[in-house]
């Protein structure tokens, strides 16, 4: 009976250790397009969600891990696309507060891409862009997040001109 036990903590074990090390392997979150403003100072980056189950973004800093001067989501869908700005005051583009939107899954923007470019989008498609303005250019943006209990890091490259 003891055997049992041990055998079944060990199976138990071994496959959260799997599990973990496959989540860590294989990242869910993605980047896509990043649009930015003449002067790097303002940029939306493209985002999704490439695994299963949804994930939370806790933290957003740009470049040497500074806080930026604003820093929103918009939840919008493939048909509409998203909108480059510096006040946040466009609310037909689904303009949130970043710590109140789960990024669903099934939301890569190269699958979004790949719907526009088959003629298969529609409104109901959700896509996830990170608004971030800052007071200086913005070269990188460092996205903390979490998926199913585990936190991550994700850095995104702005290309400067």
């Amino acid at each position: 009976m003891k055997k049992f036990i041990l055998i079944i903590a060990l199976s138990i074990i071994i496959v959260f250790a799997g599990l973990y090390s496959f989540l860590k392997i294989n990242s869910p979150l993605v980047s896509g397009t990043v649009g930015s403003t003449q002067d790097n100072k303002a940029v939306v980056v493209a985002i999704g969600n490439k695994g299963f189950g949804k994930l939370k973004i806790n933290e957003v800093l740009v470049n040497n891990y500074n806080e930026p001067i604003k820093l929103k989501i918009q939840v919008t869908n493939p048909l509409k696309g998203f909108v480059l700005s510096k006040t946040f005051d466009e609310k037909e583009f689904g303009i949130s507060n970043i710590d109140t939107v789960d990024i669903e899954s099934d939301t890569s923007p190269i699958t979004q891409l790949e719907k526009m470019n088959d003629g298969t989008a529609t409104i109901n498609d959700k896509s996830y862009g990170i608004s971030v303005v800052h007071n200086e250019p913005i070269e990188r943006l460092h996205i903390t997040y979490s998926h199913f209990g585990l936190k991550f890091e994700e850095t995104v490259s702005v290309n400067n001109p």
